[in-house]
């Protein structure tokens, strides 16, 4: 499997974000065995309930924002990102009005990104959640579960 991620993203045009502090006392991901767990990310500056004042546009590209994040996280973690096995599984959670729906359409910001930069190797399994509110009433935060080789 010989993939060069950082062509990839040249090609894409895409430049990864500077990884943000910590919110509180945590830190941005834990490895154990061949498992990388990175810790849930938002937006930056991007405030409101979906369905309400952010309209699901705007929500799928701050989703994709987030996805940049998490993607800064795994390269400064593994060193590089062609270390990226797979992407297992991701949790996405949506500050969402109550009776809004479309979760899975928000998260495929974060989704669609991975494919893109990572192709097959970036297809996982997914939730797509809304909550009643989100710290700072940032509109989404994800994590994920990634496989990692050495």
């Amino acid at each position: 499997m010989e993939m060069n991620t950082d062509k990839q993203l040249k090609k894409l045009g895409i430049e990864l974000p500077a990884i943000p502090e910590p919110a509180g006392n945590y830190v941005h991901a834990v490895r154990t065995g061949n498992l990388l767990y990175l810790s849930g990310k938002g937006p930056r500056g991007s405030k409101g309930k979906v369905g309400g004042t952010v309209s699901t546009e705007q929500a799928y590209a701050h989703a994709r924002e987030v996805g940049l994040i998490l993607l800064a996280v795994m390269r400064h973690e593994l060193g590089s990102l062609d270390r990226v096995v797979r992407i297992v599984k991701v949790l996405g959670m949506v500050n969402a009005e109550p009776d809004f729906g479309d979760q899975p359409k928000v998260i495929n910001g974060c989704s669609d990104l991975f494919v893109e930069v990572l192709q097959e190797r970036g297809r996982h399994a997914r939730s797509a959640v809304g909550m009643g509110s989100l710290p700072n009433q940032i509109t989404v935060e994800i994590e994920c579960i990634v496989e990692v080789a050495d």
